[in-house]
């Protein structure tokens, strides 16, 4: 049998007092009382009720006085404030304390029925959720995270910490690291979910329509700009925004992006007007950021705001014991995506997993995962030749490349040549894939396409 919800009732004037509480145990609360908001404040900590319905106005301490205890204290039970009339400035403001809902008096018994009956369920679902996500947590699972690792169970518990708030957040790791899932769980665990979730790659982006896509733009702000366009804080208003490969923004368009998330204020490309935005902004990159502050990349005062707190997706090479149950994950998750009934993996493969370098990370474990479940018998399991070919190879020791030989720099080679010959080797061996020769470089798509097109230059015009 359900245990009856605890409700305390904080209110001066007697006769109000026993009346609400004659009321409010006779539809099934457990109620206690008190007479101001001192004495409301102890009997919270002595008899920890759910709900809290309080006068505002009260001797000693009022209403406002008891909601800023209990937040700064961090009860997340439900206050419901009653107001006399005419004092509904003062109920507004104890929603912004962060109130449940407000009731004006005379109270309106049918109302506050409905009041207490919303909140209970929504306490209800909150103990669920949180149950949920201790189990899940316990499981090696949050969100679309999975790891049992202490370095994963380190960031499952900042993450938990933070992402009710809405500081911002740096997220840092190499490619394929999982810096795009930690973000979307961010968003998923805060008050915003179900609003926006917008990611943006800044490497992506051209620089000449940085700015727009940011920020969005006016009909004829530019040549080409045909109509008005909303721009990604538009799109993510009362969301989230992830700034992907933050240290890939123009210098310029980060001096914008540090003034509106300072002034929670944006002005569209060509608009004369500025607009509030409401937008939690995560930001991410594969690049140590402090050594892009140092080159001169990414701005210290833009660094600084965004650093509010810093996660760290270690690479997967550095948290194997965390593959078999990330393999068990991806494999229900393509099984359901494809149609497909693989059961597993052969003993061969596991082993292999566990002698790979994993220079792309968890996003090389997917695709891997993707391509052996279309290729394996349906009810069978996953064999070495579902894999592909050369898989699980080392990559500590030089790799024959196009004529057999590895790769090799002569004695006064420039810098400059060297890291050409690097470039052309390492697509040669992804098979011309630049996505893959990006990772396995360390750099992002955008520099490499700049790369290849600078190289493409200098072979038309003889440089090479």
């Amino acid at each position: 049998m359900r245990t009856p919800t605890k409700v305390l009732i904080v209110e001066d004037e007697v006769h109000a007092l026993m009346g609400l509480a004659e009321l409010i145990s006779g539809w099934g609360y457990r109620t206690e009382t008190a007479r101001d908001g001192i004495e409301g404040y102890e009997k919270v900590l002595a008899w920890d009720p759910a709900i809290v319905v309080t006068d505002l106005k009260m001797p000693r301490m009022d209403g406002l006085g008891l909601l800023t205890k209990l937040t700064e204290a961090g009860n997340n039970m439900a206050v419901i404030v009653l107001t006399a009339q005419g004092s509904v400035e003062l109920a507004v403001d104890a929603m912004k304390l962060g109130a449940y809902d407000f009731i004006s008096k005379p109270v309106d018994a049918t109302r506050l029925k409905t009041i207490l009956a919303n909140a209970t369920r929504q306490l209800d679902t909150e103990l669920e959720l949180e149950v949920t996500r201790r189990q899940l947590r316990q499981s090696g699972v949050l969100g679309a995270l999975v790891g049992h690792s202490r370095s994963m169970q380190e960031v499952f518990g900042l993450i938990e910490r933070i992402a009710p708030s809405n500081v911002s957040v740096l997220i840092t790791g190499e490619s394929g690291t999982g810096k795009e899932l930690v973000a979307r769980t961010l968003h998923d665990l805060s008050d915003r979910k179900g609003r926006p979730f917008v990611a943006v790659n800044c490497a992506a982006i051209p620089e000449t329509l940085m700015e727009s896509e940011i920020f969005g733009h006016e009909k004829g702000a530019f040549t080409g700009a045909m109509e008005r366009r909303a721009g990604c804080f538009e799109l993510a208003e009362q969301g989230t925004l992830l700034l992907d490969e933050l240290g890939e923004m123009p210098i310029g368009t980060q001096a914008k992006l540090l003034r509106v998330l300072e002034e929670r204020k944006l002005r569209r490309l060509g608009a004369r007007t500025e607009q509030d935005v409401d937008v939690r902004v995560l930001a991410a990159t594969n690049r140590d950021p402090e050594d892009a502050v140092a080159a001169g990349s990414l701005r210290s005062d833009l660094f600084y705001r965004l650093n509010v707190f810093h996660i760290h997706m270690p690479p997967l090479r550095e948290h194997r014991e965390d593959i078999p149950d990330m393999v068990n994950a991806m494999l229900a998750e393509m099984n359901q995506k494809h149609g497909r009934h693989v059961a597993g993996m052969s003993a061969s493969v596991q082993e292999k997993l566990q002698q790979h370098e994993w220079p792309g990370n968890a996003r090389e474990l997917r695709n891997l995962m993707e391509r052996a479940v279309i290729l394996a018998p349906d009810g069978g399991l996953i064999e070495v030749a579902h894999l592909p070919s050369g898989f699980g190879r080392p990559l500590a020791t030089p790799v024959p490349i196009g004529d057999g030989n590895s790769v090799s720099v002569r004695v006064g080679a420039t810098v400059g040549e060297a890291e050409r010959l690097l470039i052309l080797r390492t697509l040669e061996f992804t098979g011309q894939n630049k996505t893959r020769a990006a990772e396995l470089l360390g750099v992002s798509l955008k520099t490499l396409h700049n790369k290849l097109k600078e190289y493409e230059y200098q072979r038309e015009s003889g440089g090479i």
